[in-house]
């Protein structure tokens, strides 16, 4: 008895299989267009809906190579570290970067001193270097000092990005202004930060300067307490689009359950967003810049980099939900993920072909190389290379027309040329 009833029951379950089966084949294919349907998985539902392409038609399928770069050999006591954007003026190649005082030991912000640091960025001055190929370098010496005691930018000036408007430079960069903003985080001795730190600006009708500091901050943490960039600002770097000048720049709010920097409201809205990154936007190089009421525009941060493309504009995040990736957005606002799983240089300086040129009077031309920094033995420069050009961009896109020509055509027939191995 037990024997049949496992064989009925094995029965049902094999005729409900057919009938299904039956079903999608025979029943379902008669049904009018709007009421048939389909059974997409997951996996392959993101692939359709979303804007990411197989590597072999992605254009922004690349790999990341890297170089030492010559010119800033290892010295005892002397660090170098998050070059800015690079730029070519007549036949040199210019960039700028942050380097603290000479054999100021890092102690912490507890023991700081006139000449120890608190942080490994603390006493930092803005200084540049030439290059005729991108790969020997020249130091040149000092191009931002620090300001008089009492001003924002008095205790270091570090982090540097450049910008190219009007025949003019302009050079943004985090600024402390004291030891009384250097807050002790007691993860370690020399953790924390400065806290509230600020972005400043100085101008210059030369790349070589000499460079005018602007008399206020272009940017300030918060304002609220509470909002999810009350602890720091940092990172900046900039992106033209439409007359318009975008600053984008890193942060976190206050979170209860880690060593907070700074006193004030606890962030609940953002707290399981520790990491992220806004844009402010000005028509004027100089300000004033406005944040984004859709700010943070990318989940992550750290080390990222921005470059123009076409109409629009290309983001690196190596930390975050999406890190390892390149993102893009048409408006400098809305980002959305183009490949994932590449290996992205750290706190890296794209070179700005065109010099800044805006988005929408001349297309993006991409992405070739640029310089960052590597962390050992000690912070160091590095050449990264890749492909992301717009020439080889538009030529990936002109193999993926015709795959998509094929699969919108009525019947098929045999063209070698679809076979873009």
């Amino acid at each position: 008895m037990l024997t049949f009833k496992r064989n009925l029951f094995s029965l049902t379950i094999f005729l409900g299989i057919c009938s299904t089966a039956i079903g999608q084949n025979t029943g379902t294919k008669n049904m009018p267009k709007e009421e048939q349907k389909t059974y997409e998985s997951a996996s392959y539902k993101r692939f359709r809906e979303g804007k990411v392409h197989y590597e072999k038609y992605n254009e922004f399928n690349t790999e990341f190579k890297f170089v030492k770069l010559e010119g800033f050999d290892f010295e005892k006591g002397i660090e170098r570290y998050y070059p800015s954007s690079v730029i070519k003026v007549d036949d040199l190649y210019y960039m700028w970067y942050s380097k603290p005082m000479l054999n100021a030991e890092v102690v912490g912000p507890n023991d700081a001193t006139d000449t120890t640091r608190a942080f490994h960025w603390d006493l930092c001055e803005v200084w540049y270097a030439t290059s005729t190929d991108g790969y020997k370098w020249e130091e040149q010496g000092i191009a931002i000092k620090r300001g008089k005691a009492g001003r924002y930018d008095h205790r270091s000036v570090f982090n540097p990005d450049i910008l190219v408007a009007d025949g003019k430079y302009y050079l943004c960069y985090q600024a402390a202004e004291s030891l009384k903003d250097a807050r002790w985080s007691k993860l370690f001795k020399t953790s924390g930060d400065f806290a509230p730190n600020v972005i400043g600006m100085s101008v210059a009708d030369s790349p070589n300067g000499p460079w005018k500091a602007l008399d206020k901050p272009i940017l300030k943490p918060g304002p609220e307490e509470d909002s999810w960039d009350s602890e720091v600002i940092h990172e900046p770097t900039f992106f033209v689009k439409g007359g318009n000048y975008f600053l984008y720049y890193k942060s976190d709010g206050r979170y209860p359950w880690e060593a907070n920097i700074t006193s004030g409201e606890f962030n609940k809205e953002h707290a399981d967003m520790p990491l992220a990154t806004g844009v402010a936007i000005a028509n004027h190089p100089e300000g004033p810049y406005i944040k984004s009421k859709y700010n943070p525009v990318l989940m992550g941060g750290h080390g990222s980099m921005v470059w123009p493309y076409r109409n629009g504009v290309c983001a690196t995040l190596p930390e975050g939900p999406e890190r390892n990736s390149i993102l893009f957005s048409e408006d400098g606002i809305n980002f959305h993920p183009v490949i994932q799983g590449i290996i992205p240089p750290k706190g890296g300086g794209t070179y700005r072909s065109g010099n800044f040129t805006d988005v929408d009077v001349q297309p993006g031309q991409g992405l070739t190389w640029g310089v960052g920094h590597a962390f050992y033995p000690q912070y160091h420069f590095v050449r990264f290379d890749c492909n992301l050009s717009l020439e080889h961009g538009d030529n990936v896109r002109k193999e993926h027309k015709k795959i998509q020509d094929y699969m919108n055509s009525e019947g098929y027939k045999y063209d070698s040329s679809l076979d873009t191995k």
